[in-house]
């Protein structure tokens, strides 16, 4: 393929190398039908960007829909997806400060399952010094997600009873042990017995497994019939029938995703009857509007990592050359915890 002339470097990106590899998707369908290797220009920082040497990607499940031209950013193909990195800062743009050349960091925006990528200044920020590079890439999203639904969104408090569904997954055991961190009793819900060892270790007190539990009365009666306080819902549908049944008296129900296929059905005469309120969640509008609260999170975030009190749930690392089986295993549903492509090593 040939490669387009690349603008006058400026000085601190002269002796990097002017190519790199990236994952494409060139047309939309499953992922490992649709990403294709290609040597690509390498970007240059634009001013307020950060230019990162990858060295490991998370995937996510918007990987997937990006992949399918099912997420609510539709670039055009051919585009690199990846949403999720840690690595090192390789140059800054214009007018960045707070990191430095050479400072691990850890990133977030469409575009990063390359060798080398521009993140805006205001999405990187410093890698927790507890973490490596595969479980530091698999902390923003799934963890700031967790923590802005449960203390945002939500203001669990100890003792209280969370309900988290899919407690197995990336999102959902960052819940689990968030929630366990903050003083909650968790309850989790998996999809089979193979991921109710995942949920235990994250450190849900009770796991129930779908289709094997009665989900309903097993929660019931864990709960002495008090119901959960708080549910953390990153699939919708039936999911979402069993909580607005099993919610207590000013319980807080978030949304965070439909990973199910069944977007939620709220009925508002049920949430007036029953005093509970249903909350959604769109991480992406904190860090694009309230980046200063998302600072606090990580903070936050690397304090308890630094503590071992969270650990991202790494299932598998694999090399970058391998990457579209990595999306095609996360569209199939039978993970847990996080897939992490590793692209360098530092």
């Amino acid at each position: 393929m040939p490669i387009d002339p690349a603008p006058a470097a400026p000085a601190e990106t002269s002796a990097l190398p002017a190519t790199m590899r990236a994952w494409r998707v060139t047309r939309t369908g499953e992922p490992v039908d649709v990403l294709e290797l290609h040597e690509i220009e390498r970007p240059e920082p634009a001013p307020g960007e950060v230019l990162v040497r990858t060295s490991a990607v998370a995937i996510n499940f918007p990987d997937v829909l990006l992949a399918r031209g099912e997420y609510q950013v539709r670039p055009d193909p051919p585009f690199v997806p990846g949403i999720e990195l840690a690595g090192t800062v390789a140059a800054l743009g214009e007018g960045v400060d707070g990191v430095a050349v050479g400072d691990r960091v850890v990133g977030s925006k469409i575009g990063v399952l390359a060798e080398y990528a521009t993140v805006p200044a205001e999405a990187v920020r410093l890698a927790p010094e507890s973490l490596d590079d595969a479980a530091a890439a698999a902390l923003t999203i799934a963890y700031q997600t967790a923590w802005f639904g449960l203390h945002r969104r939500a203001a669990l408090q100890p003792g209280e009873w969370l309900l988290v569904h899919a407690a197995a997954g990336g999102v959902g055991s960052a819940a689990v042990q968030l929630g366990v961190a903050a003083g909650a009793r968790v309850i989790g819900v998996v999809g089979s017995e193979a991921k109710a060892e995942t949920a235990r270790a994250a450190g849900a007190e009770i796991v129930l497994v779908r289709g094997r539990d009665d989900l309903i009365p097993a929660i019931q009666a864990a709960t002495g019939r008090h119901g959960v306080d708080v549910v953390f819902d990153p699939v919708g549908g039936d999911a979402f029938a069993v909580s607005t049944k099993t919610i207590a008296f000013e319980g807080r129900i978030v949304v965070v995703g439909f990973a199910g296929g069944t977007i939620q059905s709220v009925r508002p005469e049920h949430a007036l009857v029953k005093n509970y309120s249903v909350l959604g969640l769109h991480w992406a509008l904190y860090q694009q509007l309230r980046p200063e609260l998302v600072e606090a999170a990580h903070a936050e975030l690397a304090a308890l990592a630094a503590a071992g009190r969270i650990a991202p749930v790494v299932d598998d690392v694999v090399p970058f050359e391998r990457a579209p089986e990595a999306v095609q295993r996360l569209a199939g549903g039978a993970t847990t915890g996080r897939l992490v492509v590793r692209v360098a090593d530092r």
